[in-house]
């Protein structure tokens, strides 16, 4: 008996897997840090950027996989020739969240606000050093510096740079209204943080997702067991590395190893004593094994580094050879500086795997040398507050994923507490000099002051291992800053 043609083509369609019938739409991605809040022009843990940056919010520039910038909510500029005025035509067109449309009062509003003596913007400095803001036309924006900054556009592009709209910013720690193509949705606090797609963005048909939902998971095990029982779909930032073989064999799964800006670091508090002794820092640099950390707590992932910088970088300078591992040596300077030993001290380490694995190597190697570091297991949230904000702690392990962020050790209140006019007369060059070999000279010599201060242990670069699944493309696989592209990342 013949089959009429619509007969058979519903038997073909019926016999086609379910995902030929729609492309799938949501996707549940793991992070290990829950944030603070969703406001990354007033927080400062980067965990915020994970979940708003290019999704939620935008800024006038984007940074890309590759660490270029590209324009976003600005389509152009004109840098003037003695680099200290910059003039941005703004797209047309680009609405808020909540309705309004963008105009360069926007962006004088963002930026000013950045810059109040009240601001706790991460990135303050960058805006103070705006002279004024002209807005000649709701789509030209002219920025006049004060000093030049060769970084600015970088700058921009950052998490703290985000453009947000004056009615509903007061409010976006909570309900964060942004240009981005998703909305925010919901957070479950300690669980998960769900955004949806926003018809009103600019370019929404380009834009397949219609709901992520970000589940926060510390425990690594926990991390392997979702992945493996399908409950998440990917992890860009995957911390259980122990687990890597088991899952780079699994033909479920895609796994790739990148890089980050991440500086990992032994961080000393530079006011207490001992720790305002020199001598003592750098027994610490001494003491502590960079080999061991990256073999214990990244499983041997990861560039060792002598400064607070990256070979991604320019003007990157290799200052490892400074302070090899050598027990001896540190036991000399800490005999020099006048140290009894046991010294006891304490070591908070916050929840990312990095830290608790590679605390107790660290605790392990300054017992070698006399000095007990009493391991303090803390929460994300008692880490901001204790550690970063009131500055309650001895040593803590920690990865600053910021790129090009020597500028942080500029400022004496800082969590470091380093106060140095030496450091702060190298980075005013810096800051001052145009791109070119005298701007890389005095980078280098950044570098040089802050390990010959030995500030703080300078470990490893972190590495960025990603795990998706197989059907899953546009997860960044390396990370000049931490986020997540969600408008480029489709199910195939």
């Amino acid at each position: 008996m013949l089959k009429t043609p619509t007969i058979l083509a519903a038997v073909a369609l019926a016999l086609l897997p379910a995902a030929a019938h729609a492309a799938k739409d949501t996707l549940v991605l793991g992070m290990t840090l829950e944030p603070p809040g969703l406001d990354p022009t007033t927080g400062a843990a980067a965990a915020i950027g994970e979940v708003v940056h290019y999704n939620i919010f935008e800024g006038l520039t984007k940074i890309e996989e590759n660490g270029k910038v590209v324009p976003l909510l600005a389509e152009s500029w004109k840098v003037s020739p003695d680099q200290k005025t910059y003039t941005f035509k703004l797209r047309p067109g680009v609405s808020f969240q909540n309705g309004e449309k963008l105009t360069s009062a926007d962006v004088k509003f963002t930026f000013e606000r950045d810059a109040a003596a009240d601001s706790t913007n991460k990135e303050k400095a960058v805006f103070a050093n705006i002279a004024s803001i002209d807005t000649p036309d709701p789509l030209t924006v002219v920025l006049t510096l004060k000093e030049l900054n060769a970084n600015l556009l970088f700058n921009l592009g950052e998490n703290t740079g985000v453009i947000l709209e004056p009615k509903s910013a007061a409010g976006d720690a909570t309900e964060p209204v942004g240009t981005g193509p998703f909305k925010f949705d919901s957070w479950v606090k300690g669980s998960s943080i769900t955004l949806v797609k926003w018809p009103g963005y600019r370019d929404a048909r380009k834009v397949t997702l219609d709901k992520v939902t970000f589940r926060i998971i510390n425990d690594p095990a926990a991390q392997v067991a979702a992945l493996l029982a399908g409950d998440v779909d990917a992890f860009p930032r995957f911390g259980a590395l122990d687990s890597l073989k088991q899952l780079q064999s699994d033909p479920r799964f895609t796994v790739a190893i990148g890089t980050t800006e991440g500086k990992t670091i032994v961080a000393i508090n530079n006011k207490r004593k001992p720790f305002d002794d020199v001598r003592v820092r750098r027994a610490l640099a001494y003491a502590i094994d960079r080999k061991a950390v990256i073999a214990g707590a990244s499983n041997g992932l990861g560039t060792p580094i002598g400064s607070h910088y990256t070979p991604n970088d320019p003007g990157y300078v290799d200052l490892t050879g400074m302070y090899p591992y050598d027990p001896a040596k540190a036991k000399a300077l800490l005999k020099e500086a006048g140290i009894k030993t046991p010294l006891e001290v304490t070591l908070k380490l916050p929840p990312p795997p990095y830290a608790r694995q590679g605390g107790q190597i660290v605790a392990a190697e300054l017992a070698e040398i006399g000095i007990n570091a009493k391991i303090e297991d803390v929460e994300w949230a008692q880490w901001l507050d204790g550690v970063y904000k009131h500055k309650n702690y001895d040593l803590t392990m920690i990865s600053h994923v910021e790129p090009r962020d020597l500028a942080i050790y500029a400022n004496p209140d800082y969590y470091f507490q380093y106060d140095s006019p030496k450091f702060r007369a190298i980075m005013e060059k810096v800051n001052t000099t145009p791109d070119g070999p005298a701007r890389l000279k005095a980078i280098e010599a950044a570098q040089r002051r802050l390990a010959e201060d030995a500030v703080n242990v300078f470990l490893y670069v972190l590495p960025q291992v990603s795990v998706a699944k197989k059907e899953l493309t546009g997860i960044w696989h390396n990370s000049p800053i931490f986020a997540n592209d969600l408008a480029a990342v489709h199910w195939k």
